[in-house]
């Protein structure tokens, strides 16, 4: 409904005059015996219409009208509407000086509170009139009074709302540490809303800058959340403790959430003042983890590259999380986010068991082929060389325990060797090491005959030989026709040239490429003649958390190396 419209039945015609601020109509109104006291629908008289225009001299003028002793002058002055508004509450509201000065003189209450628990001073503060909340404040009017359901103070809305210029006329009478019902001051209000001014005036009369709200979150912790990079910076210079915990849920951080929210500025800046011991120190979560629950990939790289580890604490007893690495693997099943993937693995993540199944027990190589970008197999021999500068740049070693988990998982699962088996050669593995009774059982004929062209077939065990013996009676291996000779001389020319050079190097440089020897010939040395394995399984209809169930209580440590 609209009630900036007069409607004859319902406002007198003093009270229609008074909003127009027309100072003749009204005293004329008066001498013809029109009442001022007169309400319309909302409860409005004359005096609030006067008082809400603005009008000094209709004010004066009605308020003698209404008034005739003292005492009814301070019962007409403080009328309220239906929503418990005075003519004070009013003029405040509006910004209206001379006449809340005018109606303080006739005795206004001054603390007056309004239906919703506002009052005058609170109303001039919400609408930024500086001048008023000065008046007000001198002649009394009580600043540390909650108002609102939110039970926020004066100070709270002022900081709230920006008023800088207020927040000074307040600050030195005013309760800094004042609560709201969710335990939060008005210098927290101050950083969660960015109101940088309002923070340093609260900061300098000596507001508490570490003041916990009942969700235990801090004034640095709601700035870092908002993006707030000076309140940040401004808080940490000024005593703001980062390494507060900010939750009850979990060792919550300010680092946390700036790495959350992504905010790249204002996390460099908490990286350098908060306690390393939330990277991997037990019972706290690493900013990693954030990281990669939110997709932040820019907030990743760059605690990765101010030396956060990328395998941080196993957080399985406070956000059943074993690593970074597995909750990024597991959140996106099959197709893992190979940016965040990526920049894990380019740090040196660790691989576990569970970790490379993900690689390996699947027809996908996407995986597989980001690890080999960045990591290398290392030669399994303990000579010096293989102890000296790896030739690899960019990329990291394998360690021994990876490479020992690798194949494992990988003689776990011989159905996907046609996908993997080829590029974990290509990338340097000693292929005898998969030389193993199950994978000579498992594996397909093509597979099979892809790992036996890497190595001297005539030189197997017997127990191998009986094994590749009994599938060829069972018809379940077609070797190659040339497996029934001894290798030719060249074949074994190039396995002296693998087992003297490394596989990983052999395999992985341009070493071969650099001989002077024709381009046939180089291809020869690094068995690129060898027909690769075709992926003929049809796909696994079981997800990959039933591989994973499935290995950790059937599969057998195969001690290889």
């Amino acid at each position: 409904m609209d009630f900036t419209e007069c409607y004859g039945d319902t406002v007198s015609s003093v009270a229609a005059a008074a909003r127009l601020g027309c100072r003749k109509r009204v005293r004329r109104l008066i001498k013809r015996g029109f009442s001022v006291d007169c309400r319309d629908n909302r409860g409005w008289n004359a005096l609030h219409e006067a008082a809400a225009a603005g009008s000094k001299e209709c004010v004066q003028d009605i308020l003698s009208a209404g008034g005739g002793s003292s005492h009814g002058t301070s019962a007409y002055v403080n009328s309220l509407t239906h929503e418990g508004e005075s003519a004070c509450y009013l003029a405040a509201q509006r910004g209206h000086l001379a006449v809340v000065r005018l109606l303080l003189k006739a005795h206004s209450n001054i603390n007056q509170l309004t239906n919703d628990l506002s009052c005058p001073l609170y109303a001039a503060v919400d609408c930024g009139h500086t001048e008023v909340v000065e008046l007000l404040v001198s002649r009394g009017a009580e600043v540390n009074r909650t108002h609102t359901a939110s039970c926020w103070t004066c100070l709270h809305q002022a900081v709230y709302k920006g008023h800088s210029d207020i927040v000074r006329v307040l600050v030195n009478m005013s309760n800094l540490e004042a609560l709201d019902d969710h335990k939060i001051s008005p210098l927290f209000v101050s950083a969660q809303y960015g109101r940088q001014e309002c923070l340093e005036i609260l900061v300098n009369a000596g507001a508490n800058v570490n003041t916990q709200a009942a969700d235990l979150a801090t004034p640095l912790m709601i700035a870092s959340q908002e993006g707030h990079q000076g309140c940040v910076d401004f808080l940490l210079d000024h005593g703001a403790d980062p390494n507060i915990v900010c939750s009850r849920e979990w060792p919550q951080l300010p680092i946390h959430a700036a790495t959350e929210f992504g905010h790249i500025g204002i996390l460099k800046s908490l990286i350098a003042a908060t306690d390393r011991v939330c990277d991997r120190g037990e019972g706290m979560v690493s900013p990693l983890y954030v990281a990669l629950q939110y997709d932040q990939s820019e907030s990743l790289e760059m605690l990765l590259r101010e030396g956060y580890s990328p395998d941080a604490q196993d957080c399985t007893d406070i956000l059943d999380i074993r690593s970074p690495l597995s909750m990024t693997l597991c959140r996106t099943s099959n197709e893992p986010k190979s940016e965040l993937v990526g920049l894990l693995i380019a740090a040196g993540v660790s691989w576990s068991e569970e970790d490379w199944i993900y690689a390996l027990a699947t027809d996908k190589t996407d995986l597989l082929q980001l690890i080999l970008k960045h990591r290398w197999i290392p030669r399994q021999d303990t000579s010096p060389r293989s102890c000296s500068v790896p030739l690899h740049p960019g990329k990291t070693v394998l360690k021994l325990p990876e490479v020992r988990d690798l194949l494992c998982v990988a003689l776990n699962q011989v159905h996907f060797a046609a996908c993997w088996l080829p590029l974990l050669l290509k990338a340097g593995l000693e292929p005898s090491l998969l030389l193993q009774p199950n994978m000579l059982e498992e594996a397909d004929s093509a597979v099979l005959n892809y790992l036996l062209e890497f190595v001297n077939w005539s030189t197997l065990s017997s127990l191998l030989k009986h094994i590749l013996v009994r599938r060829r009676a069972e018809k379940t291996w077609e070797p190659c026709p040339h497996f029934d000779s001894v290798p030719c001389l060249s074949h074994m020319c190039r396995l002296q040239v693998r087992l003297m050079l490394g596989p990983d190097l052999l395999m992985g440089m341009d070493v071969v490429q650099r001989l002077p020897v024709p381009t046939p010939l180089n291809d020869f040395l690094q068995f690129r003649d060898i027909s690769e394995p075709s992926y003929t399984h049809s796909p696994q209809s079981s997800p990959l958390s039933d591989f994973i169930y499935e290995h950790r209580i059937s599969h057998q440590h195969r001690h290889v190396l």
